[in-house]
């Protein structure tokens, strides 16, 4: 007789890990789309990528609905299900950097590790990469959110 396992999942240990895996992972480069009745990648090869790694993962763990490609979708998502404002960064909250000063403005998003690191998706590499969570692109922090569920 076969005694029965009880198997019990980590979500915050296997969430962690999905994010440190993520590293140098292309796999969340290309979003197409049609605009103007024609095919065009909506992230750019990578460079607008960082709402679609972030709600990427949320959405396998099902901490939001859906996958989004702009941080402000995702924010919304994430209010929607549960996600709150924190003032001091815990391992695996969801990190928002103000837009850019010059340029095309936008912000970036992105996930605390801990160690005073963060993995977000590099524009300039097109896939994520790891860095200090205080600082991107000389961008601050913006908003920290934390999901009571990890």
């Amino acid at each position: 007789m076969m005694k029965k396992l009880k198997v019990k999942p980590l979500l915050k240990e296997t969430y962690l890990q999905m994010i440190k895996n993520s590293l140098g992972s292309k796999s969340f480069r290309n979003v197409y789309a049609i605009v103007n009745n024609k095919k065009t990648d909506i992230t750019k090869n990578g460079d607008s990528s960082c709402a679609l790694f972030v709600s990427s993962i949320l959405v396998i763990f099902k901490l939001i609905k859906e996958m989004h490609v702009t941080v402000n979708g995702t924010i919304k998502d994430m209010r929607e299900n549960g996600w709150q404002e924190i003032k001091k960064p815990k391992e695996g909250c969801i990190l928002v950097w103000k837009e850019k000063e010059t340029g095309e403005k936008h912000k970036h998003i992105g996930f605390y590790i801990g160690d005073n690191k963060a993995i977000s998706n590099s524009s300039k590499r097109g896939y994520p990469t790891k860095h200090n969570w205080a600082k991107y692109d000389n961008r601050a922090v913006e908003f920290i959110f934390w999901n009571p569920k990890l």
